[in-house]
């Protein structure tokens, strides 16, 4: 979708005209950055980035998060239990493991395992030139690794309390940003906030932004061919290092979408704040902040918006309705959950709605965009492939038999463990599944990807069956001339010359005189065998003599009467 660019200044006129009278009590933001990894020697072939992590010395922050289904059953709690019924029994297996099998095992396990690092309490961002900061409280951090997958996502959720609307879209338009899409005249970057700081426990500064060094990124697409990730976002993925950094690490990993993160965001907001179509449709594309009575876009673009981004099974109820009124809205990037602040089961944060939004809706979030993580980088993958192959090179055609092997082997292993339609028999969780899939397109990118794999099994196939019948075609002629040899040595033992007689070594003479001569002959037929191959074709093309028309004779002049 496309970005608003929105200037402080609009913004503050924006705020004048009423829309900063309307305030968010409870904002929650959960960022998805996905991420495709790459081991340090690209040669190397990587089943569990997990396990390197682990390994990664003490000044790693990231550790495994503890499994609530492998501890105490007295401290497992009902909301894991709803989270978990939640699913069908083959995406349990996917995120909750089978529970059998040998301990540490595939099949013991979830093939997903989580890490999370504590050493960040809150962030703290200036959101444009001039503007007062604002501190936003750190929820999680975590880091998600899927086996065999070379796909991790970083998840990053903040959460606030009484925030101006203007403030809450301008956070949802800024904040997730891993680089600039330009710069400002004043030198800001494009997009983002003007500064961004993560905060420790103890209230050190831990990392800085560096949005507005325009320098290093235009340095960085100039040398490198890839954009650069700002340095806070470097520091909290570290010690794992981007793949076109000159930095040192075991990890390294690539961007696999355009700058923006994919977000989720939880918004409850007093029963006297109502929100206009054109405020839903900012949330919806979190497009950034604006006038609450004219849209961000065309009426003609959005003529389709309820029907295609919002999910409105309990919007527009009134009460005496079991689930409070609320409404969910996704353009793909987003998920975006708005209802009344007032209600005290939409913002419980143990079994309400928001409950629900950051365990199943956001399971539901992050398998969608892990799908379309893992297509594209099966898409990268294929491509890098593709770039390497040298058909007259056979050390090319070689690797990139390996490779269209391995890609095709580790395609059925995701589609056959992680590639799912429909995650839930529930109605809420299935169809914001499918509003998800929709929006980003799954079914005809996984189309593209598995039509890409198959045509490249079938040039290895036509390739393998070309070398072989060229094989074929070299063995009929070293055959066929050694019929000559064979049938002159057969004769020759027929006791026509009573060599038998002769003494050991003038035998063993005899026999390498003419050992030595065949192995000669026998190589170089090998060699000349395709030369050999179209002689004896066309000496056997009894067609082409036939199909020669003869020669026309010229035929006597007419005689003349004269």
């Amino acid at each position: 979708m496309l970005d608003e660019v929105r200037t402080a200044d609009q913004i503050r006129l924006d705020a004048q005209q009423g829309v900063a009278e309307k305030r968010i009590q409870t904002f929650r933001q959960i960022l998805l950055w996905p991420i495709q990894l790459v081991p340090e020697n690209n040669t190397t072939i990587v089943e569990d980035y997990a396990a390197i992590l682990e390994t990664l010395g003490p000044d790693n922050p990231w550790y495994e998060i503890a499994d609530e289904f492998t501890g105490d059953p007295k401290d497992f709690q009902q909301r894991h239990y709803s989270e978990f019924v939640t699913f069908l029994p083959p995406v349990q297996r996917l995120l909750y493991g089978s529970g059998r099998g040998k301990p540490g095992s595939v099949c013991a396990e979830s093939p997903i395992k989580a890490f999370r690092r504590s050493d960040v309490a809150k962030i703290r961002i200036t959101l444009s030139a001039g503007a007062a900061p604002l501190e936003l409280d750190v929820t999680h951090i975590d880091l998600y690794f899927f086996y065999e997958i070379d796909v991790a996502i970083l998840a990053f959720e903040v959460h606030a309390s009484d925030l101006p609307l203007v403030t809450v879209q301008d956070l949802m338009f800024r904040l997730g940003r891993t680089y600039p899409a330009y710069w400002e005249e004043n030198g800001s970057g494009g997009h983002c906030p003007d500064k961004v700081e993560f905060i420790g426990n103890d209230g050190g500064v831990l990392a800085v932004s560096d949005h507005n060094d325009q320098a290093k990124f235009l340095a960085q697409v100039c040398l490198k061919r890839a954009a650069r990730v700002a340095s806070h976002w470097q520091f909290l993925l570290h010690p794992l290092v981007p793949h076109h950094s000159d930095l040192p690490g075991q990890i390294r990993y690539k961007q696999l979408e355009y700058s923006r993160m994919p977000q989720m965001d939880f918004l409850a907001a007093s029963a006297g704040t109502a929100l206009t179509r054109a405020d839903y449709v900012r949330l919806a594309f979190a497009s950034g902040p604006g006038s609450c009575d004219e849209l961000p876009f065309s009426e003609s673009h959005l003529s389709s918006f309820e029907s295609a981004f919002c999910y409105d099974r309990y919007y527009g109820q009134h009460n005496g309705v079991e689930w409070p009124e609320s409404r969910y809205m996704s353009c793909g990037h987003t998920l975006v959950v708005t209802g009344n602040a007032d209600n005290p089961f939409f913002t419980d944060i143990n079994h309400g709605c928001q409950n629900s939004f950051r365990h199943e809706h956001f399971l539901v979030f992050l398998l969608a965009h892990f799908h379309k993580a893992a297509l594209l980088m099966f898409s990268d993958q294929l491509t890098e492939a593709m770039s390497r192959l040298d058909a007259h090179d056979k050390s090319a055609v070689l690797s990139f038999r390996m490779a269209s092997r391995r890609a095709l082997e580790t395609f059925l292993r995701f589609t056959h463990r992680y590639w799912f339609h429909s995650v839930s028999n529930q109605t809420q969780a299935r169809e914001l599944f499918t509003l998800c899939r929709s929006q980003l397109e799954l079914d005809r990118l996984y189309d593209d990807i598995r039509q890409e794999i198959q045509e490249m099994s079938e040039f290895l196939e036509n390739e393998a069956l070309r070398r072989q019948n060229d094989t074929m075609t070299r063995l009929t002629v070293v055959t066929t001339l050694g019929l000559i040899g064979t049938t002159v040595t057969g004769f020759l033992g027929m006791n026509v010359l009573a060599w038998a007689d002769e003494p050991l070594p003038w035998r063993i003479w005899a026999f390498l005189a003419v050992l030595i001569p065949t192995i000669l002959l026998t190589l170089l037929t090998i060699v000349n065998s395709r030369s050999l191959s179209n002689f004896m074709e066309r000496l056997s093309d009894t067609e082409r003599t036939k199909n020669v028309r003869p020669k026309r004779q010229k035929r006597a002049p007419l005689p003349r009467n004269d």
